[in-house]
């Protein structure tokens, strides 16, 4: 096998943005070129559950005592008189220093997070790179710091990852691919990419779970739900065992590569009327759970030399389609690209967009990506109120929640915007991240989806900003939002959409008669055993006004036909029942 492979066709010379084309945030970029070699990684046995329980209480307890530690020094630091409380912090910190790592004694708190995060491996690194968007909970300082985590890990070496193309797939790598490269296009905590070239001479990458990564988050996830548990009793404002809840789900997620092969197909079919925004295709016949076969797609990021050189009006018309398709995602399918970040953008010929690594979605259902779209469009057409009002009511209320104080800041804010939406000034996804942010200081809390949805405004923003210095994202965004908006109350897609309650609505239609029948008997009872009384026509005109004006607002309301249908009907034959009275 290893003759067949030195025969094969050796690559070509390529740029560096094809040797970082398809990597994630762990791409190689111009600026890392003299970073020495890749550690490589050492596979052997998860340690047990009590061992690693043992080694995860050690960094938590570490933690807390080097959060006393560090408290301690900022306080010193600020040189003012210390108080009784800020004295005793100094003097339980005193023995807890020596206890702790000789390079973490001096750090702040967020550093020691980060790094006992970085010591605990990929599943808690993965935590803390989740961690570093939610910002509507945690400190931006620690948020800031988090973003430093390690993203190149150790490297499976090559002929094991060879061997784990050949296990993912039940075929000799001779069968399927005449080369794949040695080198690494990236290695983050749970896959490792390469290119390669299938025996059709079709330019691919490769991308593999690790060995044992499976094991190791399953046990690590236990552990996790359990702190999480215990967190919550503590510092239940964080909602760490949502955060850890919502960590778990999408990690056991992005371990199964059907997924990201699924998500590729669906952008695709989304996509479909739009060529000028690319996703790359999957070849099936070389992908399963555990390896991932996907067209390559040669093009810079958007923040290199070559894409922020080219015309202006490509580079308009690049932000353009950027706009379009990420307001789409959001706001119209709902089914958008989660990780979005520089390294996952590419710059086309054409010009075209491109998106890539998509294991990692958001999923918004309708209701939430109704109240979203409004929010959206109050932003970029100035009605700070109404986006206040929107906002709000995606935030889910904790205790002591205050939900007309956070819509009153969010108002305040949102004007402030208005009166100076430039980028340098105040930018829009600066003003989203900023009102999410604000949940926290008054309990209101969002969900995930909300915060990767922001992620996604501020990645384009920023590489708006970096192809186009100056751009209003807001008047770019504009025309997109508006024709999304417009769709909703579209005739053709509501009754597209009621379409879907049909069996519903065939189900009421046969039961109409009889439910009538029924209700009128009652009411003939019902008067036939007592005496007329002078209040009679107006109770059933009461009732039947009653009846039409619930049937009116459910369909205001956009309920579904067999509800309004109903309430509509009753009223009207309670109208005719008591005029013929």
């Amino acid at each position: 096998m290893r003759r067949e492979m030195t025969k094969a066709e050796s690559p070509p010379a390529r740029p560096s943005a094809r040797r970082r084309a398809h990597a994630p945030h762990t791409a190689l970029t111009a600026r890392e070129t003299a970073r020495p070699p890749l550690e490589l990684m050492k596979e052997g046995p998860p340690p047990g559950l009590v061992r690693r329980l043992f080694v995860t209480v050690r960094h938590a307890v570490g933690l807390m005592a080097g959060g006393i530690v560090a408290r301690a020094n900022a306080s010193k630091a600020h040189g003012a008189r210390a108080g009784p409380r800020e004295a005793f912090i100094r003097v339980i910190a005193v023995p807890l220093r020596p206890l702790l790592l000789r390079e973490l004694r001096e750090a702040p708190f967020p550093v020691q997070l980060r790094r006992r995060l970085e010591l605990l491996g990929p599943t808690y690194i993965k935590l803390g790179q989740i961690l570093s968007l939610r910002e509507d909970i945690l400190p931006r300082s620690v948020t800031s710091e988090l973003r430093r985590l390690l993203n190149q890990l150790p490297i499976v070496p090559f002929p094991r990852y060879r061997e784990l193309v050949e296990d993912g797939l039940g075929r000799p790598i001779t069968a399927m691919f005449s080369w794949i490269d040695p080198v690494p296009l990236g290695s983050a905590s749970i896959a490792q990419i390469h290119r390669a070239r299938t025996l059709d001479g079709a330019e691919v990458v490769l991308k593999v779970v690790k060995p044992g990564i499976r094991d190791t988050l399953h046990r690590d996830a236990r552990l996790l739900r359990g702190l999480g548990r215990l967190l919550e009793v503590v510092v239940p404002h964080y909602q760490p065992r949502r955060i850890i809840s919502e960590f778990v789900s999408y990690t056991e997620r992005e371990v199964d590569l059907r997924r990201e092969a699924s998500n590729a197909t669906t952008f695709r079919v989304n996509f479909a009327d739009m060529p000028d925004v690319v996703f790359p295709a999957i070849y099936t016949q070389y992908s399963g759970e555990s390896v991932l076969c996907m067209e390559f797609l040669d093009g810079p990021r958007p923040d290199d030399e070559a894409a922020r050189t080219l015309p202006v009006a490509d580079r308009e018309r690049l932000l353009d389609r950027g706009a379009a398709s990420i307001i789409r995602m959001i706001y119209r399918d709902g089914f958008f690209h989660a990780d979005l970040h520089p390294g996952n953008l590419l710059v086309l010929p054409g010009p075209k967009v491109g998106f890539i690594d998509l294991g990692m979605v958001g999923h918004l259902d309708a209701e939430l990506r109704r109240l979203l779209l409004f929010y959206y469009y109050s932003l970029v057409t100035g009605d700070a109120e109404s986006a206040a009002r929107y906002l709000g009511a995606v935030a889910e209320p904790g205790r002591g929640a205050d939900p007309a104080g956070f819509r009153r800041e969010v108002t305040e804010i949102s004007g402030r915007w208005r009166n100076a939406a430039t980028f340098d000034s105040f930018s829009l996804a600066q003003l989203v991240l900023e009102s999410v942010t604000l949940g926290a200081q008054y309990r209101m809390y969002f969900p995930m989806e909300m915060v990767l949805m922001v992620k996604a405004l501020i990645t384009f923003e920023g590489v708006g900003q970096v192809m186009l210095p100056g751009i209003d994202i807001a008047r770019v965004s504009r025309a997109h939002i508006r024709r999304i908006f417009l769709e909703q109350f579209n005739p053709v897609r509501i009754v597209r959409e009621e379409l879907k309650s049909a069996p519903d609505l065939v189900d009421a239609l046969a039961k109409m008669p009889l439910l009538i029948t029924e209700g009128v008997r009652v009411l003939e009872r019902s008067t036939q055993a007592r005496a007329p009384s002078p209040m009679a026509g107006l109770r059933g005109a009461l009732l039947a006004g009653f009846s039409i004006v619930a049937g009116a607002l459910v369909l205001a309301l956009r309920g579904p036909w067999p509800a309004w249908t109903l309430l509509f009907t009753a009223g009207l034959a309670i109208a005719l029942r008591g005029a013929k009275e």
